[in-house]
């Protein structure tokens, strides 16, 4: 499988130099050359097949020709080694939980699955020395730290906002050590990935050092989010509801939307998509009047979401050719204030005895907004509630326990290094590796 940029204007790369390089070289996001479609057999006994060997045929039609077929499989299984339970929250809506993996949050699947494909090429190709850049508003960097964590020839530096995201987010990543570096950056989210995709167009870094991204820019960390939309659909068709499928998606830099996009481009049933968003509604007004605006990033209490300029929305635009009509016809938008939020996640703990997070609180309210009565409704819940564990007990007025995963992150001691938000500190670090 070959790779293209986003804004076409570079050659096709292969899979390897699509997943080191991150970011093409005319500042686009690399898409695979083919979109492949599934076989009818294949969801007709989807409901018969484990998640793993569910994921193996998805991470099959995109990685199998290059990476050897035993070896992608351990990759699967290694990737999910946990559970992805699907669990009915009330009649029509679905929680799908992604938050039992390590660092309990969605992006422990793209992020574990990167880390064992970069490290194959690496050993493969005899490369050393890779330096990973990601940026993060919360979890992506806890995700990414711990998927590489020990892994041999590669460095990882977490840029994250100062004082915008949970302590429990930030324990995750700074108090690894090892190959682990968090960078706390006096800015916000949209600073820190300006300064990685600065850093990827410098041509005097990247002549002296080997870079690439673990963000969702990165087709590696996207791609393998599909999966557990094809979870979700085996559950429902096994309980005989998967039939009008509506998947509504928290978002913040639409990696996790665009993967579910490709999956039913890939033949999966999703009848459409709901694009949950807190106050920064850049994408929804996109939705709303099929004019794209981005503008600097606000504080919510859904902080993974707060995205001003959302990269993957380039790989929205291309996979619908940039079709407003297209786009709009299969993705409706919602919007909610913190107000909102919280008045969702105290009133579904308290009516449903379900336990939202911030973000995962968008998504079911969406659906209780906007599904019609002869749809059934997924909404992913893409973090632990306890990884917001001061704003969700404020929320619901009572204590919430804190999972052992998480108490063993607490315990540790946070290491960063400060960095102001331009890209000349940002430069005079990695020149300093």
């Amino acid at each position: 499988m070959r790779y293209y940029s986003t804004n076409k204007q570079t050659p096709l790369v292969s899979l390897q130099e699509a997943v080191v390089k991150g970011l093409a070289a005319d500042k686009g996001l690399f898409m695979p050359e083919v979109i492949p479609t599934l076989p009818a057999a294949f969801f007709e006994t989807i409901d018969q097949l484990s998640f793993q060997e569910i994921a193996y045929r998805v991470a099959d039609a995109f990685f199998g020709a290059d990476v050897p077929a035993d070896i992608l499989r351990q990759m699967v299984h290694e990737t999910l080694s946990f559970e992805v339970p699907l669990v009915q929250v009330d009649d029509k809506k679905y929680a799908l939980e992604l938050f039992h993996g390590p660092t309990l949050a969605f992006k422990d699947v793209g992020g574990r699955f990167m880390a064992r494909l970069l490290a194959y090429f690496i050993k493969e190709h005899g490369q050393k020395d890779v330096h990973v850049l990601v940026a993060t508003s919360g979890d992506t960097g806890s995700a990414v730290a711990n998927g590489f964590l020990g892994v041999d020839g590669i460095k990882v530096h977490v840029l994250y906002p100062k004082g915008k995201v949970s302590e429990i987010q930030e324990k995750q990543f700074t108090t690894l050590g090892q190959n682990i570096t968090a960078l706390e950056v006096s800015g916000t989210f949209d600073d820190c990935q300006a300064l990685v995709k600065a850093a990827f167009m410098d041509r005097e870094l990247n002549e002296r050092l080997f870079l690439t991204s673990a963000n969702s820019i990165n087709v590696a960390r996207f791609l393998p989010q599909a999966f557990y939309y094809f979870q979700a659909y085996a559950e429902l068709k096994r309980q005989g509801r998967a039939a009008n499928l509506v998947v509504c998606v928290p978002s913040g830099n639409f990696g996790n939307l665009t993967a579910g996009l490709v999956a039913k481009r890939m033949g999966l049933p999703i009848k459409r998509f709901i694009a949950a968003n807190n106050r920064n509604e850049v994408v929804y007004h996109y939705l709303q009047t099929g004019e794209y605006r981005p503008r600097p990033s606000v504080t919510t209490i859904a902080n993974a979401m707060d995205v001003g300029d959302p990269s993957n929305f380039a790989r929205i635009l291309d996979l619908y050719e940039t079709s407003y009509p297209a786009i709009s016809a299969e993705i409706s938008g919602t919007t909610y204030t913190d107000e909102q939020i919280c008045e969702t996640v105290r009133e579904t703990y308290r009516k449903k005895n379900y336990l939202l997070d911030p973000h995962g609180a968008c998504g079911y309210r969406a659906l209780t907004e906007h599904l019609t009565a002869h749809e059934v409704g997924v909404f992913l819940e893409t973090a632990h509630p306890a990884k917001f564990l001061e704003t969700v007990e404020q929320i619901i007025g009572e204590p919430v326990a804190l999972p052992d995963k998480l108490q063993s992150f607490m315990e540790g001691k946070k290491q960063t290094v400060a960095l102001d938000a331009t890209f000349d500190a940002f430069k005079s670090y990695l020149n300093g590796l």
